[in-house]
């Protein structure tokens, strides 16, 4: 099946049509900012936090109201965006070359900034394991030039996915093997990391592909492989539903993955897009940064919980 439209979506696999609300339309929630990016819900206030990274600001979206205020400037020209085990703000910054922990009294702590004495390169996106180990990409983005941060050369000399064990602080490189690493995701049951490889901005003949790789109980990592590929624009921001469907921004679109990999539902969008989650009282809505704009769509599924540890 292809072609076929509902809800906007492009339907290409028969599975796409069960993961999407046929008359749920796409809603433009708010725009003025330069490029968005790292929204994170927090469901104990019906309340999104996004960064705006060009005009180095966070903001806030009150489900409730609908209202969009300032949440954080400056903000380190902040990007991805997270919620850890305890309801906290876990933020990756460009300028602030680091990964920063916003507590409940609103103070913020840094959670890890360099690797082996040498500074990170800037921290792209960030997820939490249940076991409240914290993983986060490093690619080159935030001090490539003066518009994502600060322009600076690479301490490290590489970009990675690293691993921030949360009893001993040891900071990890768990994934070596990508160009520039991205957008990261769990699988539901958390056996999977799924990591966008945008390479191909600094390596034209770079494969565009999510890569996945089997995470073991000591979150040891195995068996990297190319989950899904593409031509037109690169793979950003990723998420997982609880059926184990993958959603990944890119270019103008949402794309949508069954486990095996075969896309199922292409979502366009009007704008450029850059990462997504679910939220909502039912963790059904799907709200998307985009370069300018703040949408959201109601779908048929739900995102993915954290397993209880």
């Amino acid at each position: 099946m292809s072609g076929f439209q509902t809800s906007g979506f492009e339907i290409r696999d028969p599975r796409g049509g069960r993961v999407v609300i046929g008359h749920a339309q796409l809603e433009q929630l708010w725009t003025g900012g330069r490029w968005l990016e790292g929204p994170a819900y927090f469901p104990a206030g019906r309340y999104l936090v996004f960064s705006d990274i060009p005009n180095d600001r966070m903001m806030r979206f009150d489900e409730t109201s609908g209202a969009v205020s300032e949440f954080r400037a400056p903000a380190l020209n902040s990007n991805g965006n997270t919620v850890d085990r305890e309801g906290r703000l876990v933020t990756c910054e460009h300028r602030g070359r680091r990964v920063s922990r916003t507590g409940f009294d609103g103070r913020v702590v840094t959670l890890a900034s360099h690797f082996q004495g040498r500074r990170l390169n800037s921290p792209n996106d960030v997820v939490v394991r249940s076991d409240g180990s914290l993983w986060f990409s490093d690619p080159t983005y935030g001090i490539d030039s003066e518009y994502w941060g600060d322009a600076a050369s690479s301490e490290i000399g590489r970009q990675c996915v690293y691993r921030l064990d949360p009893l001993t602080g040891t900071l990890a490189a768990v994934v070596t093997d990508c160009v520039q690493p991205n957008g990261l995701a769990f699988s539901p049951d958390e056996s999977i990391l799924y990591v966008s490889d945008t390479g191909a901005s600094h390596v034209p003949a770079h494969p565009r592909a999510i890569h996945a790789y089997d995470v073991g109980p000591d979150g040891s990592l195995t068996n990297g492989r190319v989950f899904a590929t593409q031509t037109d624009g690169f793979y950003d921001g990723v998420r997982c539903d609880t059926a184990g469907n993958v959603w990944s921004t890119a270019l103008r679109a949402i794309h949508c993955y069954a486990p095996d990999g075969r896309l199922i539902a292409v979502l366009p969008l009007p704008e450029r897009v850059a990462n997504l989650c679910f939220g909502g009282l039912k963790r059904n809505r799907l709200f998307i940064t985009a370069q300018a704009s703040l949408f959201a769509i109601y779908v048929n599924v739900q995102g993915a919980l954290r397993p209880t540890a």
